[in-house]
């Protein structure tokens, strides 16, 4: 295989033109010619570049309003023929088809058009076919062609060919065609899925998903663990799509927190803070400012908000800003910020602050995975909200009005922390959360015990949790573990009901004079 191709030809067919007239302009300095198509052909002539128009070089006009235009034997031969194969050489020569050295094709522009919600017909329109063909053709035929599918590997390839005489090394042609097959690959996922959630296939027989790096990360979860943070361009918003405006480098564990911080906030239409630590909640609120809100979050747990993850669903201002900065922080997720929080987060450097623009829909029907070996895990995301209508009063006593209003606070807030839950909450603010315990009795008496330590910290005589309302994301087994939040306060419960001894359950309620309501749906979170 050979190791230095010189750049002769080059095929020159792109939708995102950046960078393209000055790559195209060190390619004529170089005494590359240059064939093109449409638009991109157009670009270099408006700049004085000189270029073949595609049409003219297969001697074939564009077919079918621009469907057809590179799918030719002249073209495709020039990129697949093997130089050094004696009969291809024959071949090429008989056909009078000239070698093509450089590829440069980026696809219609499928994710940006989903994801700006244009209709079926028009995101059919921007799958692209003839761009496909040409870039797998040419990684294909890497040893003799060097392909481009990404304005970012421009300067690569003029570097090499500054370097080597106008010619390209192997090593180059072999990161740009893994680059290529990538790229194809993520490009057909994105079609796949899309067209998949547009029939509404659960289980398709085959799934495909893919990213583009948005940054390589120092480590994953561990130091010893290599890790990249990849996006999609689709789906909602959130810390996939946010702006960054100051600090440091987000981690693996910063993204992961951050998004289950923010995906947390959005289900609730009033103002709404989360505060996250190691992908679990330790507060959360919801009030008619998002000042309190924040206030109310941060006083479940005060210990381990430090160092946590705050995620907001208003723009922050200044009185809130103040607030969050008063202790350390390491990420601050939000749809906006005015000037005045912008001035006083700009005081911590390090803190990292994260604008979203928009809000995410709670209610999104979309698909989580999981690797396992030899294979993944794939799930409708847990989109499913619970209101009063759904509820079945249990006891012989209804909840309240305030009581039913949290416990379906308390529920929405179950739904995102780690199983086994349980969640206490008064008055639209979580007072104590227990997660992660293998038996749910242990959830009920740590969140307590949490809470306990929580009203010592703030001088109260009593922990918040007396007279508050608890939920649970799956049913209590025994009746030990409902006993538990009778014995830390709680006055009404929320539970999806279900087990064989919701019977005993039941009775323990009564007998405690607390109600509950069962939902019918469990809300397992691993």
């Amino acid at each position: 295989m050979p190791h230095l191709i010189p750049i002769r030809r080059a095929l020159i067919s792109v939708s995102d033109k950046t960078g393209l007239v000055e790559f195209a302009r060190f390619l004529q300095k170089s005494g590359v010619e240059i064939l093109s198509t449409g638009g991109s052909a157009k670009a270099l002539v408006d700049a004085d570049i000189a270029v073949t128009e595609v049409s003219d070089f297969t001697g074939f006009p564009e077919l079918l309003d621009g469907r057809v235009k590179t799918l030719h034997p002249r073209i495709h031969g020039g990129i697949l023929g093997v130089r050094d194969n004696p009969a291809h050489q024959k071949a090429m020569e008989e056909h009078d088809i000239p070698p093509i050295d450089l590829v440069v094709v980026n696809l219609y522009p499928f994710e940006s058009t989903v994801a700006g919600g244009a209709e079926f017909a028009t995101c059919i329109e921007n799958i692209d076919i003839g761009g496909p063909s040409l870039i797998r053709g040419a990684a294909k035929n890497h040893a003799f062609v060097t392909v481009v599918v990404d304005p970012e590997d421009y300067a690569p390839v003029m570097d090499a060919m500054k370097d080597n005489n106008g010619a390209t090394p192997l090593a180059l042609r072999r990161q740009l065609a893994s680059t290529a097959f990538a790229r194809c690959g993520a490009y057909d996922g994105a079609i796949a899925t899309w067209f998949q959630d547009q029939i509404n296939e659960q289980t398709p027989r085959y799934c495909v998903f893919g990213g583009r790096l948005r940054q390589p990360l120092r480590y994953g979860e561990n130091g010893h663990q290599h890790a990249g943070f990849y996006v999609s361009g689709l789906g909602r918003p959130g810390v996939g799509s946010a702006r960054q405006l100051q600090g440091k480098e987000l981690s693996y564990n910063n993204i992961n927190d951050t998004d289950s911080a923010f995906d947390l906030v959005c289900e609730f239409s009033k103002p709404a803070v989360a505060i996250i630590k190691h992908a679990n909640p330790c507060g959360v609120a919801s009030s008619d400012s998002i000042v309190d809100a924040y206030k109310a979050a941060f006083a479940c747990d005060p210990v381990s908000a430090f160092g946590g993850i705050i995620a907001l669903n208003r723009p922050i201002d200044g009185p809130t800003a103040e607030a969050i900065t008063s202790i350390f922080t390491e990420v601050v997720i939000a749809p906006g910020a005015d000037e005045d929080a912008l001035r006083i987060f700009e005081t911590k450097k390090n803190l990292r602050l994260l604008l979203t623009d928009a809000l995410g829909d709670a209610r999104a029907a979309e698909r989580t995975v999981r690797s396992v070996a030899g294979g993944f895990l794939m799930q409708d995301r847990d989109a499913l909200v619970v209101d009063e209508r759904d509820l079945k009063v249990v006891t012989r006593r209804a909840p309240t009005d305030q009581e039913m209003e949290d416990l379906l606070f308390a529920f929405t807030v179950c739904k995102h922390v780690k199983s086994n839950a349980i969640v206490y909450a008064k008055d639209g603010a979580t007072v104590g959360i227990g997660a992660g315990q293998t038996s749910r009795v242990d959830s009920a008496r740590i969140a307590s015990w949490k809470a306990e330590e929580a009203a010592t910290a703030a001088g109260l005589t009593a922990p918040r949790t007396h007279g508050s309302v608890v939920a649970s994301d799956a049913f209590f087994p025994f009746a030990d573990g409902l006993v538990a939040t009778v014995k830390a306060g709680a006055v009404a419960v929320i539970q999806p009901g279900g087990s064989v001894r919701d019977d005993e359950v039941i009775k323990a309620a009564d007998d405690a004079g607390i109600a509950m309501v069962f939902t019918g749906v469990r809300h397992f979170l691993h």
